[in-house]
């Protein structure tokens, strides 16, 4: 028996008509209410999670941030001399009836760290209504101001300066604390005093490193500390509150340190005043006096110069 043959050609003809014969508009049909069944139901579902997400999130609302119990009602604020609760509110523009849950902490903070007399600063809830704050206020290592513009500065709004060098307003709360700081002038070719902004002037570093060894000598040094200034490229000026205005190198504190304080000792138990004094040369310093001893019962006559080469030969001793 002779087997029938078929081309290659004439199989895909044939398979073409047999895809043209079962694809029937009602096979189609039905195809496109099989999808469209579930689209229906993927919408359904949709909706579903949708309306499940719209009831947990009315129920968040009124269980969180309308429940009255969850208002800000309190401000937990740590000790400072900074800033207090109304402060606080004033500077991050606090709604004082908002739910603790409405309240951006990385926005109190960063407002509060804004503040130049604060150095940082961080927010929490504690639940049920209390606002939780603890920020780090800026100690004062002096009053900062321009040469020559010293008189007045010691009050609420004066600038002050830290030790990293940020000045800030002086606020009230710290007035008190601060009238006994002494004060740095810079030179009037400094850049502006900016509250803030960190000074950036080699001056200032001088200026601290002499009131540094100033306290480590003595702690109550800022007491009979008037001011200092860089006088010139080497050296430094400091006045007493006594009015004494002594000089100093840029370096060797120490050293110039305990000798001013030997020669006002000196001096006061001579009962004068010392005028002036340039503690930069390690022998013979060159000191000037006002003001006389006090009157004594038996007047005895002296050289002019006798209390200065007395006070000569002790310096030269220590």
């Amino acid at each position: 028996m002779l087997k029938r043959h078929t081309s290659k050609t004439r199989r895909r003809h044939r398979a073409k008509v047999l895809e043209v014969r079962v694809v029937t508009p009602r096979i189609a049909w039905f195809g496109f209410l099989r999808v469209l069944g579930t689209l229906t139901r993927l919408a359904c579902i949709a909706a579903l999670l949708g309306g499940l997400g719209w009831g947990v999130w009315l129920g968040i609302q009124r269980a969180f941030y309308e429940n009255p119990d969850f208002r800000l009602q309190a401000i937990d604020l740590n000790p400072n001399q900074i800033i207090d609760e109304t402060g606080v509110a004033r500077a991050v523009g606090l709604d004082l009836r908002a739910s603790v849950f409405e309240i951006d902490l990385d926005d109190v903070a960063g407002k509060l760290k804004a503040l130049p007399g604060i150095s940082d600063a961080r927010a929490e809830r504690h639940l049920p209504g209390t606002l939780f704050i603890r920020v780090v206020a800026r100690a004062p290592r002096a009053w900062i101001s321009r040469e020559g513009a010293t008189a007045g500065i010691r009050r609420t709004g004066g600038m002050l300066v830290d030790p990293a060098g940020f000045p800030y307003p002086c606020p009230p709360r710290q007035l008190e604390d601060a009238m006994k700081l002494p004060v740095i002038e810079l030179s009037a070719g400094t850049k502006p005093v900016v509250a803030g902004r960190k000074i950036d002037a080699p001056e200032l570093a001088h200026c601290f490193r002499l009131l540094d060894s100033a306290s480590a000598a003595d702690e109550d040094s800022i007491h009979w500390i008037e001011s200092v200034r860089q006088a010139n490229g080497w050296s430094l000026l400091l006045v007493t509150r006594g009015g004494t205005e002594a000089i100093f190198g840029l370096g060797d504190h120490e050293r110039q340190i305990r000798r001013l304080r030997l020669a006002v000792q000196h001096a006061s138990r001579q009962g004068v005043v010392i005028g002036t004094i340039n503690l930069i040369p390690e022998r013979n310093v060159p000191v000037t006096l006002i003001g006389e001893p006090p009157p004594r019962a038996i007047p005895v006559a002296e050289p002019p110069d006798r209390r200065t080469r007395d006070l000569n030969s002790l310096l030269n001793r220590n």
